[in-house]
């Protein structure tokens, strides 16, 4: 399983999410600006959720099209929230510095969110529709811009 990581087959697995059906369950973690944050503050907008690490190399590829994501769909109601997964600050700002990452950076030293959307492996992405309840399939492994795209596409176009 570790290494299906490392050397993907043609995308990412889809896994079943722990909370599907139910709102997203949110917990208070600190950003790395210091502030307190949740996924209950981001009700009313589409939240991809993409839980990372600076030491797993599919994050890091993965990162610049979730930037250019969030550049392109922020302005319809979505926003892209990258939660880091047991990383002290220094190291998780850092990294996402490196990358100019703009989208909001969490801190999860429990790895709540790990744990509650059954990750895998990382990367994993779950999607959470404006209501916030989260929209199967999460998925194990990067996605790639275009099934980024595909995963949103029907919130998008039940917004207009």
């Amino acid at each position: 399983m570790v290494l299906k990581q490392y050397f993907p087959s043609t995308g990412p697995a889809t896994t079943q999410i722990a909370a599907a059906g139910k709102t997203a369950p949110s917990f208070p973690v600190p950003a790395i600006d210091g502030k307190s944050e949740t996924l209950e503050a981001y009700r009313g907008k589409i939240v991809v959720m993409n839980l990372w690490a600076t030491w797993c190399p599919p994050c890091r590829s993965e990162m610049p099209d979730l930037e250019r994501f969030y550049e392109t769909y922020r302005g319809r109601g979505l926003v892209v929230i990258g939660i880091n997964q047991g990383e002290s600050r220094q190291r998780a700002a850092s990294f996402a510095q490196s990358l100019r990452i703009t989208y909001p950076i969490w801190l999860d030293s429990q790895q709540q969110y790990g744990r509650t959307y059954i990750a895998l492996g990382l990367p994993t992405t779950v999607v959470i529709d404006r209501a916030g309840v989260p929209v199967p399939p999460g998925f194990d492994g990067p996605l790639t811009y275009a099934q980024m795209k595909a995963a949103v596409a029907p919130l998008i176009r039940a917004q207009r």
